[in-house]
């Protein structure tokens, strides 16, 4: 499937190795029956996360504070011109006037602790999940971390170091760097493959400039696929939707892709793209799209691709384990729905604010966005297409992961 010739990547200086905060707790074998399945929701401007049930009424279980070290980042910020410079430009560009404190969430294996990308304070951090104390920091390289993705057998995270063009692979245990690659301009989403050889990232390129009319598209940047072995992280094949949307017929649609989402068998590639109500087929084996699909547009939304978040209009993907339905968040429509897979027909469309992701439920029967504007997830029933719940949760929850932590557990105790 990824046969392809070796692409030449630029080399990428590696920052400096994760600090401890105290001695991290290796990885143990543990019971299915000690750790509970919960569902880790990001608090991005609060900086906190909510965990809450993974499936039924989704209910909240516990808040951690994801930036305890928070009064020691920023006192090292405003010592350092450059970085308070990327720190103030974050807050009023992809931040919209906030701090971004929590994107990305992932446990570790044993269920013990939190890992967690803060892309204003270009790092990625492990919690513990007892203390709610830091076991170790991994600055990224440049100024500003971002998504994530975590290996199969939950051992290691890969996290996009968006202004740095690289993507770096940590120990999910101790934070310590195990390799890195280059990328596009903006490294976004990653994805591990099932069989953990490969690791996808997909590149945006500029989303912060004004430059939005499809004739200043030139300027955003260089915006493709990587895909490296997840082993060596050397580099077997680069994507460039540019020409397969052209030969689709689309050269009005941007090739910076956002979300995605792979069919079960990893033979499909559905994603999303800046600007675009709707998302993209992309059969992988034959290297063409084959078939896009035109969402409803909201009446309301604002014509104005300048007012529209970061270059999105859609954002969050998501499919069902059976693979018949995906879930897309229509972030700048104010709507979320269930599609059909075969049929590409949408369902009801289910008014949401600002919704920004989109995974599934643990026991695979609902669809979980984020509602930024409302500061709750909602479950919509992947066989209606209805709503099914909706939780409170903390100010704009953004990423939406499932995690364990032991059962019997309710917070950290400080």
């Amino acid at each position: 499937m990824l046969a392809a010739a070796v692409a030449v990547v630029a080399a990428t200086a590696a920052p400096a190795g994760a600090t401890a905060h105290r001695p991290a707790n290796a990885a143990t074998a543990v019971s299915a029956t000690d750790l509970r399945e919960v569902l880790l929701v990001g608090n991005n401007w609060d900086g906190t996360a909510d965990v809450i049930k993974s499936s039924g009424d989704f209910a909240r279980i516990a808040r951690i504070n994801m930036i305890p070290d928070k009064a020691q980042r920023l006192a090292e910020i405003y010592l350092d011109p450059v970085k308070l410079a990327f720190f103030l430009g974050i807050r009023n560009g992809v931040g919209e006037g906030h701090d971004q404190f929590v994107d990305d969430m992932y446990t570790t294996p044993d269920g013990k602790s939190v890992v967690a990308s803060r892309p204003s304070f270009a790092d990625v951090v492990s919690i513990d999940l007892a203390t709610g104390h830091l076991n170790w920091r991994f600055p990224v390289a440049g100024y500003r971390s971002d998504h994530m993705a975590v290996s199969p057998d939950g051992t290691r995270i890969a996290v996009s170091a968006s202004t740095a063009r690289t993507v770096h692979v940590l120990d999910i245990n101790t934070g310590q760097q195990l390799g890195s690659f280059g990328t596009g301009d903006e490294p976004h989403e990653n994805y591990f493959t099932k069989d953990g050889r490969y690791i996808w990232d997909m590149s945006i390129g500029n989303v912060e400039t004004a430059l939005d009319d499809p004739i200043w598209d030139w300027t955003k940047g260089d915006r493709h696929i990587t895909i490296v072995d997840a082993h060596t992280y050397q580099p077997v094949r680069t994507i460039d939707m540019r020409s397969r949307l052209d030969a689709a017929g689309r050269s009005d649609l941007s090739n910076a892709i956002r979300p995605a989402a792979f069919s079960p068998d990893e033979s499909t590639l559905y994603f999303q793209v800046s600007f675009f109500n709707g998302f993209i087929e992309y059969d992988i084996a034959s290297d063409r799209i084959t078939r896009i699909k035109t969402l409803p547009g909201n009446p309301a939304t604002n014509p104005d691709r300048t007012t529209w978040i970061n270059d999105s209009r859609h954002h969050g993907l998501s499919m069902n384990p059976a693979g018949t339905k995906l879930c897309v968040a229509g972030t700048m429509d104010n709507y979320a729905t269930v599609v059909d897979r075969a049929t590409l027909q949408e369902g009801p469309l289910i008014p949401a604010a600002t919704p920004y992701w989109a995974t599934v439920s643990g026991d695979g029967k609902d669809c979980v966005i984020s509602e930024a504007g409302a500061d709750q997830v909602t479950a919509i029933d992947f066989a209606t297409g209805q709503k099914a719940a909706s939780v409170a949760v903390g100010d704009h929850p953004q990423r939406v992961r499932l995690g364990h932590v032991p059962a019997d557990w309710t917070g950290p105790a400080s």
